[in-house]
């Protein structure tokens, strides 16, 4: 099956060409048609599935349909509300990749930054907008952003929106929207206030569901060192001295943990920066950009900065820390290996975190093979083995975000990571509340 089966448009098969997409995901597959048809959808995808084109392409192309008024200003024909920054910024670059041959006009706006671009881009017209809810309602407020002609909306990671207290301002911009609109919603989990949230926003809406929840790409070669907390930057230092390592993504549980290892790996002639909720919304658009050009070779993160962060070709993602949620294990390490490609996750765990990483094998099905003989290894350190669940219980998580490079796979948390997340092949963005 290819992009072409699918009923696109030469302008838009033209541009995910140009990405480098042949073949779309099976989120792509299963969405692209019934978007087109206009029916309402509703998603259960994690991050790295091509989430994010399964809704832009077909958006671009209902939208191309009625050409943009080029007289006046035009208003705002389709909104994407999703919880953080860095995704915002991640799925405007899709829709101007995929939408680079027609005359459609997106933008996006988010909180952290002066306003002032913004209002003066929405002044010229555009016809998508990207938004997090905390700046978009203050746009809405001060006359900047009218809603009243959307005639297609998206909700995307809506159980991330419940997650860091999202879901009254998301209703008060459901409020504003029209009746008639055809509506999507993505979630990577499917739990009961999900399910009730969805009943609000979508009608009569196709069921769509990828990736089994709680499972890790098969394209990941997964370890674990047992490692002394004290020796743990030194094992670091020391896997990183292996050239073939071009980039690494780095997790820590918390922001002081994150500046600290970067000011040590510096010490030791490892360039990196660190991105978390303390750091501007310019310091992190600026490591990103920096990290993705190889100017640095490391960038460490926490999960809620890292969350949804796409990274082309992105082989290698460490553990520093394990998560004490098991689920945000298998979010981080989704980071890598996707589109199919193939990817590293090393994993460090001390004697505190045993528990954690018991919590994982229980959640993924596999018991991570443990390095063994490497210089910083403690004694007795035996894998923990997989502990057998007394029941099947429902997995509720999975989660999901995309950007582009291409369509086949088009397309982040601090100390706290209260729900479930996912893996898969395509990917997205995200970090603190975009207000």
């Amino acid at each position: 099956m290819n992009f072409e089966s699918l009923g696109l448009t030469e302008p838009i098969l033209k541009a995910i060409r140009t990405e480098g997409y042949t073949t779309p995901t099976p989120i792509q597959l299963q969405s692209i048609p019934k978007v087109l048809q206009g029916k309402d959808l509703m998603a259960c995808a994690q991050t790295g599935t091509g989430k994010t084109a399964a809704f832009a392409v077909p958006m671009l192309q209902l939208l191309s349909k009625n050409e943009p008024s080029q007289q006046g200003r035009r208003p705002i024909r389709a909104l994407i509300l999703t919880p953080t920054r860095e995704l915002a910024l991640q799925i405007s670059e899709s829709f101007s990749a995929y939408g680079r041959y027609l005359p459609l006009r997106n933008m996006v706006v988010f909180g952290g930054v002066g306003q002032r671009p913004q209002t003066d881009g929405l002044k010229r017209g555009v016809d998508i907008l990207v938004a997090t809810p905390g700046r978009l309602l203050d746009l809405m407020q001060q006359g900047h952003v009218h809603l009243q002609n959307i005639e297609i909306f998206v909700l995307d990671e809506a159980d991330r929106m419940l997650d860091m207290g999202f879901v009254h301002d998301v209703k008060r911009v459901i409020a504003k929207l029209p009746a008639r609109r055809q509506s999507l919603f993505f979630s990577a989990t499917m739990a009961p206030e999900i399910i009730k949230l969805s009943s609000t926003i979508l009608t009569n809406p196709e069921h769509v569901a990828v990736t089994p929840q709680a499972t890790t790409a098969e394209t990941i070669q997964q370890s674990v060192y047992f490692v002394n907390k004290s020796d743990k930057v030194r094992l670091l230092v020391k896997i990183l001295k292996d050239t073939n390592i071009k980039t690494a993504l780095i997790f820590t549980r918390t922001k002081h943990g994150a500046n600290k290892l970067v000011k040590v790996l510096a010490n030791a002639g490892i360039d990196g920066e660190a991105i978390h909720g303390n750091k501007s919304q310019q310091a992190r658009v600026r490591a990103l950009q920096m990290f993705k050009n190889q100017e640095i070779r490391v960038l460490v993160a926490t999960d809620i900065a890292a969350r949804g962060i796409d990274i082309d070709e992105l082989a290698h993602v460490f553990n520093y820390e394990l998560p004490n949620i098991p689920e945000t294990y298998v979010h981080r390490i989704g980071r890598t290996g996707r589109a199919g490609a193939s990817g590293t996750a090393i994993s460090f765990c001390d004697s505190e975190e045993r528990e954690y990483l018991r919590d994982i094998q229980k959640l993924t099905g596999i018991q991570l093979p443990v390095v063994k003989g490497h210089d910083f290894e403690p004694d007795g350190s035996e894998p923990v083995p997989v502990p057998q669940p007394k029941a099947p219980r429902q997995q509720q998580n999975n989660r999901s975000a995309q950007r582009p490079k291409s369509p086949a796979t088009p397309s982040g948390n601090g100390q706290g990571n209260k729900r479930r997340r996912k893996t898969s092949s395509w990917s997205g963005h995200r970090d603190q509340p975009g207000r």
